[in-house]
């Protein structure tokens, strides 16, 4: 009994020291800075640079950005997931600089054009005060919202594409996984396939972390999981993370999620197709056969006296119809059903 208690001693004595965690480098390189990667021969670091116009917005208003710029999470995590290599204080710069002249412009503008709407024109004070506010004031919101909605937008847009490729990456995740190969070897060698699109990306950060940063690979895969702009990605990562940490295997798991990602394609492609024909059979109704009758009804309105008010006036309606209605319809239908299918083949 009394050794067992000397050893329970010893242990509790010296507890703190089992739970640390201690550095694998020596002593003499703990000051000695970052931690040095030595690149293969040839290559070239590749260095985050802003363009000559962000720089200029950033030394011109970064430091009050800076002072008056609350924490925003949802832009860094948008900056991140579209994979814009920015900070948020420099793309809030770069946003305000360019609201700030856009401002500048449509003032310059406004005030011109007012001018000679008063000048030449002999239009009302009131009336050409409300169009040059409109014309300054639009541009400006719409530049503010554009430009703060820009990452939102391209993480989406990834977001999309890392979708449309999961059935494919998933195959060949499985086909590696089948051959025994290790879970950073399968994203390594994703790394390096272009024809995965955007999936290929988050694989080079994994990469990144791994052999450049230091980290395991489970952390590497877990951050992967957090920043991913697609959730079906985020639920593929945590799921690999949870079946390691658990003690399951990959391989089934790999061959599970290409069989379910290959049945899940196969429902949108159906739906896709659903969709295209519905929007066919929309385009032949509202593009095609009403503008039709109604040019024609509108025709005979402005040559029977009488049959439908002012002919002038149904004969500009009519010009609007054939001028615009018509064709701003049919280019909505055909970028809408280009879109689709681009989407629909990635």
């Amino acid at each position: 009994m009394a050794g067992e208690t000397d050893l329970f001693t010893r242990m509790d004595s010296t507890k703190k020291s089992y739970l640390r965690t201690k550095s694998a480098a020596p002593k003499h390189s703990k000051d000695a800075g970052p931690r040095v990667v030595k690149l293969p021969e040839g290559v070239v670091p590749d260095y985050v640079k802003l363009t000559p116009y962000q720089e200029f917005c950033w030394r011109t208003i970064g430091k009050a950005v800076v002072r008056r710029m609350k924490p925003n999470p949802r832009l860094e995590l948008s900056l991140m997931q579209a994979h814009m290599r920015l900070r948020p204080e420099e793309y809030t710069a770069y946003v305000w600089m360019t609201t700030l002249l856009v401002g500048v412009l449509t003032g310059v503008l406004g005030a011109l054009f007012g001018g000679i709407l008063i000048a030449f024109l002999g239009i009302g004070a009131g009336m050409v005060a409300a169009a040059t506010v409109g014309m300054i004031v639009l541009p400006i919101v719409l530049a503010y919202v554009v430009l703060g909605a820009l990452p939102g937008s391209k993480a989406k847009t990834r977001g999309r594409d890392i979708n449309k490729r999961m059935g494919a990456a998933m195959s060949f995740i499985s086909a590696m996984a089948s051959a025994d190969v290790n879970i950073d070897t399968i994203f390594k060698e994703l790394a390096r396939q272009p024809i995965y699109g955007e999936i290929k990306s988050e694989a080079e950060w994994i990469t990144r972390d791994t052999e450049l940063l230091g980290t395991d690979i489970l952390t590497a895969i877990n951050r992967a999981a957090q920043r991913s702009p697609s959730t079906r990605f985020q639920e593929f990562l945590q799921g690999v993370v949870t079946t390691s940490t658990s003690g399951g295997q990959l391989k089934p798991y790999f061959l599970q999620k290409a069989d379910q990602f290959e049945k899940e394609a196969k429902l949108e492609m159906k739906s896709q197709l659903e969709t295209l024909g519905l929007m066919a059979e929309t385009f032949v109704t509202v593009v095609v056969a009403f503008p039709l009758f109604l040019v024609v009804i509108m025709a005979i309105m402005a040559i029977v006296p009488g049959a439908g008010g002012n002919s002038d006036t149904t004969i500009l309606l009519l010009y609007l119809v054939v001028g615009l209605m018509i064709p701003f319809s049919q280019f909505g239908f055909i970028f809408f059903i280009w879109n689709t299918t681009k989407e629909s083949t990635m």
